[in-house]
């Protein structure tokens, strides 16, 4: 499952998508850090044609877990070479 957070700040907002199995789990490796919060991550489950209206309006977005990773390739919103990984879990971040 698929988690939507949306973070605004004024005139941007940021569209947060997470894999819910990683809510609360730490992954550090080397000299990166993934710290997945529920405050930052956690908000509803919604329905993939809801979350790419949202991704396509958005210039910021954060992405992390397989599941929500394969959704942002899948419909272009990112690149393989955007993702880092971090101890097997794949992030990326588009500004």
């Amino acid at each position: 499952m698929i988690l939507v957070k949306i973070h605004n700040s004024g005139t941007s907002e940021v569209i947060c998508l997470c894999d819910s199995d990683l809510l609360g789990k730490k992954f550090s490796q080397d000299n990166m850090q993934l710290n997945i919060t529920e405050r930052f991550y956690k908000r509803v489950e919604m329905p993939e044609n809801k979350m790419f209206s949202l991704m396509k309006t958005s210039r910021n977005l954060n992405i992390v877990g397989k599941e929500s990773i394969a959704f942002a390739l899948k419909h272009h919103f990112i690149t393989k070479e955007s993702v880092i990984t971090i101890k097997k879990i794949p992030h990326a971040q588009v500004f």
